[in-house]
């Protein structure tokens, strides 16, 4: 029941921002991802991402079969795009595949058979999803928050002392080559995600379930509930409000070589196109999750973790894209939501319930303290920068120690009785 409940939820959500889509005159997020049933993809490797996820509910013969089908669909689009001279894409053989086992979940599987195929498609799908949902929802912030709030956070980040500008700087005196490394770590980081949680899901088919509490569940909660922060504290971004490509919405042409001046902030209009994307920094948020996550998986898992959090972070400063408090609440963010949704799993007690109210309050006092003190935190930056740092330590600390609290301690060997001695 609750995973029909949850999926009843998931499709009127979907219907509402198509018809939200529809209102600003843009196709949705149901008819973009039924046009890559047959046209090329936005992207094919987050639908090939999609696929593995699902394809941890099977055993490895019938694994094969499922990629060997996509492939070959694959190719088949290909040379009729090649000969059509469309768009080239791969990925439509991955949605093609997943669709092909929802249909055999519901008419050749029965019982608990059917039911974790039909979890596996769900989970494929949602992934799939939750990209067409957030380009829907970007969309529909650009077009109802005419007023931004990109003054106030640049005016608190002098208490960090500006990072965006400064990793910008080093991301250009990296050239082309360190550019090009962050973008790719910027844009695959749903692909990154599927990597640990493919590790985490390895033991779903030989056990017939899911594990209490895995990557994709923090992943599918902070893009669900980010977005709708992005309401309340529309946020554009340097590289937008204070760079060039704000055109001539933009307060000055400074990003990244002048900090802004400590000026009174106020509201100010921007374009209906740019998203309002950054309070929090929710790709800060995902790459945070992945850096948790990996932290029990193998040495090259755990490294790969951190080389995704720290590029990451690089690329969003380093491009513009945000701010330091951005990230700082990001952290706080991911953090907050993985304890919750680790409380929920057994069953809220005390510490989870103190671990979950200590953070939300912390990102709030975070969210306050942008909004109404930014000109003190710009005059004091040693007193400011500091906390923001401390409080953002302070959550992460105490994750850590509930979490040590909430792991299983290995049973006392037992003492070895004494046996009698042979004559």
């Amino acid at each position: 029941m609750l995973w029909t409940a949850a999926g009843v939820v998931t499709l009127a959500f979907l219907i509402a921002l198509e018809i939200a889509a529809r209102h600003y005159g843009v196709p949705g997020p149901i008819t973009n991802q039924a046009r890559e049933v047959v046209f090329a993809p936005k992207s094919g490797p987050l639908l090939y991402a999609s696929m593995a996820l699902m394809l941890v509910v099977l055993p490895w013969r019938q694994r094969f079969i499922a990629i060997g089908a996509a492939v070959g669909i694959d190719i088949v689009f290909f040379l009729v795009r090649w000969v059509v001279d469309a768009k080239m894409m791969f990925g439509n053989g991955a949605l093609w595949v997943i669709m092909g086992c929802a249909v055999i979940a519901v008419t050749r599987r029965t019982g608990p058979e059917r039911l974790l195929l039909l979890k596996g498609v769900g989970l494929g799908l949602l992934l799939v999803a939750g990209r067409k949902t957030g380009d829907a929802w970007l969309l529909i912030t650009s077009k109802t928050r005419p007023q931004v709030l990109d003054q106030y956070v640049a005016t608190a980040d002098h208490a960090l002392g500006n990072p965006s500008w400064v990793a910008g700087r080093i991301v250009d005196a990296t050239g082309a080559v360190g550019a090009h490394v962050l973008d790719y770590v910027y844009i695959q980081l749903a692909v990154a995600a599927v990597v640990v949680a493919l590790y985490q899901l390895r033991n779903v088919a030989s056990e017939g379930r899911f594990p209490g509490h895995h990557l994709v569940r923090t992943f599918l909660v902070i893009g669900l509930l980010g977005p709708g922060i992005y309401m309340i504290y529309p946020v554009v971004g340097p590289i937008f409000a204070y760079g060039t490509d704000g055109g001539h919405w933009a307060v000055a042409d400074l990003w990244p070589n002048t900090p802004p001046a400590v000026v009174t902030p106020q509201h100010m209009p921007f374009n209906e196109i740019t998203p309002r994307n950054c309070m929090p920094s929710l790709h800060t948020a995902w790459a945070t999750t992945i850096f948790i996550h990996s932290r029990r998986g193998p040495r090259v898992l755990r490294f790969a973790g951190v080389f995704w959090l720290i590029a990451t972070l690089g690329a969003t400063l380093g491009f513009g894209y945000h701010y330091g408090a951005d990230i700082v609440a990001g952290v706080v963010f991911a953090y907050t939501i993985d304890a919750a949704l680790r409380a929920y799993d057994r069953g809220w007690d005390r510490a989870g319930i103190q671990l979950v109210v200590y953070g939300t309050v912390v990102f709030t006092a975070f969210l306050v303290s942008y909004r109404y003190l930014p000109m003190e935190m710009a005059r004091y930056p040693w007193l400011f920068g500091p906390l923001l740092l401390v409080a953002m330590a302070s959550v992460v600390y105490g994750y850590m120690r509930t979490a040590r609290l909430w792991e299983p301690k290995a049973a006392p060997a037992k003492p070895l009785e004494p046996q009698p001695e042979l004559v």
